[in-house]
């Protein structure tokens, strides 16, 4: 395996090249961000950078990130992470997701927690908790944006974009987070049917988080996921929707550091696996 990478550029992990932001000293976190993608501007980065040492990789095929071929799954993702980890020497690390990004952090853990401290999950998805005949989570490609705004914010206006304000680049980053979101999401819709019976896997303190004004996806769906791992604590943001890093990001980091700096202690770790 080949990684390099470059403060604020990117990195390069087994040939795959992915934009990676980097700021801050201390306790490293490693931030994955929702399907929506993460712009270096995003306050709550460096929240998170003033209390430890902030990675924030753009997801493969989201942004300007590479998407290699046969890269299809969030379970391939997980594995791209695993990799990421090792080869930066990466250990005792915080991760964080939020939406989509929860997920890989869940599919990360229950595969190794070797190079895990803690786990903070944000408005997670990847798990059913209906039955088969319902979704979890709306058909958010079944939505116009204004539709999507009023539904996944507190404040629809901090979920708009002036399409004639955006750079081509911009624009051209935003398709393919929704088209990569697509990909890695579509089928089974936001969840991987094995996840669930995997969680008992993850022996990490771990905190959930949870928008009070998230319309997407109900505070029932992820109180219920929080129940599947042992331990793990579920908290409420107020003033917040789906995406509380966005509507709260100083409360939001508040909270993140302050879990990892409790001093709750992991559990022997989970070694990676391949597989069942």
């Amino acid at each position: 395996m080949n990684v390099t990478s470059h403060q604020g550029s990117s990195a390069v992990v087994n040939g795959i090249r992915v934009e990676l932001i980097e700021r801050g000293a201390g306790k490293p976190v490693l931030f994955l961000h929702p399907g929506i993608g993460i712009s270096p501007s995003a306050p709550v980065l460096d929240a998170l950078a003033r209390g430890a040492r902030l990675l924030a990789p753009t997801h493969p095929g989201f942004g300007t990130s590479e998407l290699p071929r046969g890269m299809s799954t969030v379970d391939d993702l997980s594995y791209f992470y695993l990799d990421l980890l090792e080869q930066l020497d990466l250990r005792d690390v915080l991760a964080v997701g939020v939406g989509l990004g929860a997920w890989i952090a869940a599919e990360i853990a229950v595969k190794s927690t070797e190079r895990l401290s803690h786990l903070v999950m944000a408005n997670a998805i990847g798990i059913k908790v209906g039955d088969r005949e319902t979704r979890d989570m709306l058909d958010i490609w079944a939505l116009t944006p204004d539709e999507f705004n009023a539904l996944a914010y507190f404040d629809p206006n901090r979920g708009g974009h002036d399409p004639k304000s955006l750079s081509d680049a911009e624009a051209l980053a935003m398709a393919r987070n929704r088209e990569a979101t697509a990909r890695f999401c579509w089928s089974p819709y936001m969840h991987n049917p094995k996840l669930k019976a995997r969680l008992h896997r993850i022996r990490l303190p771990t905190l959930f988080l949870w928008g009070t004004a998230n319309r997407i996806l109900s505070e029932n769906y992820g109180r219920a996921y929080c129940a599947a791992i042992a331990g793990a604590r579920f908290e409420t943001i107020d003033r917040a929707g789906h995406f509380p890093h966005i509507e709260q990001p100083e409360e939001f980091a508040r909270r993140v550091l302050a879990f990892a700096a409790a001093g709750m202690q992991k559990a022997p770790p989970v070694r990676r696996a391949s597989g069942d």
